[in-house]
Formats: structure tokens, C-alpha cells, sequence
């Protein structure tokens, strides 16, 4: 738990999320309204404002678990163009989203590291921005309802499987938590420790570290 970390780490971390949950959501929006659905800027959040998209409880179970999660956008998928794969082209805007500020971030890290050999707070922070949207992009991609990997996969699957899914996708949450509670038990780190490791081996390649 971030508690147990001491406040460089912590504001670190806090920056780090705040500037990937703000990037990945803008995203979902911007596309949503660029395809055809203006209710998402209607709400405000075609924004890089970081207090339209911070949720209470996300923020919350960061500050306990070191994990946390933005306000989903609205979309309203009969709006977008065009058809059934708009939705998939919004939903994956917010992963890609991530990816470019890893990759933005990490030229900045490869920048700082050649001016200055020591690694101090700002190195910290511009490496825990690339490493945490390299897990928000990762993390969004698996095809578990609500995250984004699953309106991807919905868009792509015939209309009759696609309706079959969705009838289940109420379950998706609990199935979420139940995969989150499995990774913190195992010694292991289980699936979502198996994603860390995966984002700790392409921040490390972006990084050049």
C-alpha cells in the first residue's frame, strides 16, 4: 500500500496516474465526439482538466491498493460512425492514448538521463509516468467488461454472439475484481503481476534503462 511509501514515491505515483487516467479519457471523448457523439463534450470531458475525469473511489483505492481508475466516458454507441466499429475505434483510443504518453514521456527520461547522471525526484516522476501508462494501456486491453479490450472485441464478433456477451457483461466487474483479488493472493503476483512484469520490460525498452 502507498501508506508504506515514502511522499517522493508517493507524489510520483499520484502524477503519474493523474496524467493517465486525464490522457486516456480525454481520448475516449474526443474520438467519441470527432465520430458523430457530442454528448461526451456536452459533459465537459473533451478536456485535459484532470477534475473531469479523477473519480472519488478510483482515487480512493489508489491511495489504498496503489491502483486506481478514471470516470468512463459516455458513449453513446448508435451515434458513432461508423456503425459497430466506432465503438471499438473509441474504446481503443484510450489505450493508444497511453502508449503515445509513455513513449512522449520516455524521450523526456532519455533527455534528463544525458544531461545529468544522478537519478533524482523528476527522473522518479517522468519514469512512473512512462511505467504506469504503459499499465493503464496494458491493464485497458483485456477484454473483460467494463475495460476498454472488450467493446474493442464486442465491435469485431457477429451481432448474435455480440448480444450474447453483453447479457453478461454485468458479471464483468466481479470477474475483474475476483482476477485483481486472485493476483494479490498468489505469491506469484497471478495475471495482474504477470502485466506488471510485461510493462516493467517495455518501460525499461522505451526508457533504454
Amino acid at each position: 500500500m502507498l501508506f508504506n511509501s515514502s511522499p517522493p514515491v508517493i507524489l510520483a505515483i499520484g502524477l503519474a496516474l493523474v496524467i493517465g487516467i486525464t490522457f486516456h479519457e480525454f481520448s475516449h471523448a474526443l474520438i467519441a465526439d470527432q465520430l458523430g457523439d457530442h454528448r461526451p463534450r456536452a459533459l465537459g470531458r473533451v478536456s485535459l482538466n484532470p477534475v473531469r475525469h479523477i473519480d472519488p473511489l478510483g482515487a480512493l483505492a489508489f491511495l489504498l491498493a496503489g491502483f486506481g481508475w478514471g470516470r468512463p466516458v459516455p458513449v453513446n454507441p448508435y451515434a458513432l460512425r461508423p456503425g459497430r466499429s466506432g465503438m471499438a475505434i473509441v474504446a481503443a483510443a484510450g489505450p493508444v492514448a497511453n502508449v503515445v504518453v509513455a513513449l512522449v514521456f520516455a524521450i523526456v527520461f532519455r533527455a534528463l538521463r544525458l544531461g545529468d547522471s544522478t537519478f533524482g525526484l523528476v527522473d522518479q516522476i517522468v519514469g512512473n509516468v512512462v511505467l504506469f501508462n504503459v499499465v493503464l494501456g496494458l491493464f485497458n486491453l483485456l477484454p473483460i467488461p467494463p475495460l476498454d479490450g472488450y467493446n474493442v472485441v464486442l465491435a469485431f464478433v457477429p451481432p448474435r454472439q455480440a448480444f450474447a456477451m453483453q447479457r453478461y457483461a454485468q458479471y464483468g466487474t466481479l470477474l475483474l475484481l475476483g482476477l485483481i483479488l486472485v493476483s494479490m493472493l498468489e505469491p506469484s503476483g497471478g495475471p495482474i503481476g504477470w502485466l506488471f512484469a510485461l510493462a516493467g520490460l517495455l518501460t525499461r525498452l522505451f526508457i533504454g534503462a
